[in-house]
């Protein structure tokens, strides 16, 4: 019984120390937005109100 929970604990510590570490790297991870210049369906979205 007490080697069921000494597992039962392994397993449990090291998918909360996964899941941190995966969220703290999802936060430091940096989103680029591409500029409005260069955004080939702006110019088309424009085009399709012109008309």
């Amino acid at each position: 019984m007490f080697t069921i929970l000494v597992i039962s604990l392994v397993i449990i510590a090291v998918v909360l120390v996964l899941a941190v570490a995966t969220t703290s790297k999802a936060y430091q991870y940096k989103h680029t937005i591409d500029p409005v210049d260069n955004n080939p369906h702006l110019s088309k979205e424009e085009q399709l109100k012109k008309e």
